[in-house]
């Protein structure tokens, strides 16, 4: 399997663990940076994440324009990876997500901070971006690059940016790490709610999430446990398999 069917095929995975890590449900997606040409990304076409096959995956401009004059349905909010993929060259895979979890921390003052292990990945900050700010009243979503680039400048060099009222924005070095970070970023969020109500909440220190992230490979045989459990419980053992 070339490089290409390769992402390809790792693609469909990650949208399958996503929606059944509950992640994302009917909404929600996720991109890879195309490995031949990074002035392109690869994105489903407008269809609920479990349901995606390969088959179903277009290619994008970094302006959001299909390649090939795809006519196929494309999703709306396909301008937050652009966005990304432009701001951010080292940036290989993104997810947007509605995950009910993270909603509360973005419309309140009390920040999203990784406060378990697992949540060490999304880093030390999480900034909260607010359409309004810039484009006065709208549905939400991020449907032009004017709108997904100033999402991708809140973002600015962090791993996730939550969306006011809306959801999350991951972004990533590999699909393994992005999806990894995504689905750790809700339970994360789970957390410290229920520590909030206990009292004081000690989130993780500046040095316990450098150490974190010096030890982390995408394609250690650690990371990779979790990718093909994941996988594994979403169906995709022959995805896995395929060479």
């Amino acid at each position: 399997m070339n490089d290409l069917d390769r992402a390809l095929c790792d693609l469909v995975i990650a949208n399958r663990i996503l929606s059944h890590e509950n992640v994302v449900d009917a909404y929600g997606h996720v991109s890879v940076r195309h490995p031949h040409d990074p002035k392109r990304y690869l994105l489903a076409r407008s269809l609920s994440p479990e349901m995606v096959q390969q088959a179903d995956i277009m290619e994008f401009e970094l302006d959001g324009t299909p390649v090939g004059g795809d006519r196929r349905q494309p999703y709306l909010e396909r301008f937050i990876h652009g966005a990304v993929y432009e701001a951010r060259p080292e940036v290989i895979a993104v997810v947007h997500a509605h995950a009910e979890d993270v909603l509360p921390f973005g419309i309140t003052d009390a920040p999203l901070r990784p406060v378990i292990h697992s949540g060490s990945f999304m880093g030390p900050e999480v900034p909260v971006w607010d359409i309004r700010d810039k484009f006065g009243d709208t549905n939400l979503l991020v449907t032009n690059m004017p709108q997904g680039r100033d999402l991708a400048g809140r973002l600015g060099g962090n791993n996730v940016a939550l969306m006011r009222g809306h959801g999350f924005v991951a972004a990533a070095r590999s699909i393994i790490e992005v999806v990894r970070m995504s689905v750790y970023v809700p339970r994360n969020a789970r957390v410290q709610m229920a520590a909030m109500r206990l009292g004081a909440v000690k989130p993780l220190s500046r040095g316990e999430i450098d150490a974190r992230n010096a030890g982390y490979k995408p394609h250690s045989p650690e990371t990779w446990r979790a990718w093909e459990y994941w996988a594994m419980r979403a169906g995709c053992r022959e995805l896995l398999e395929k060479k």
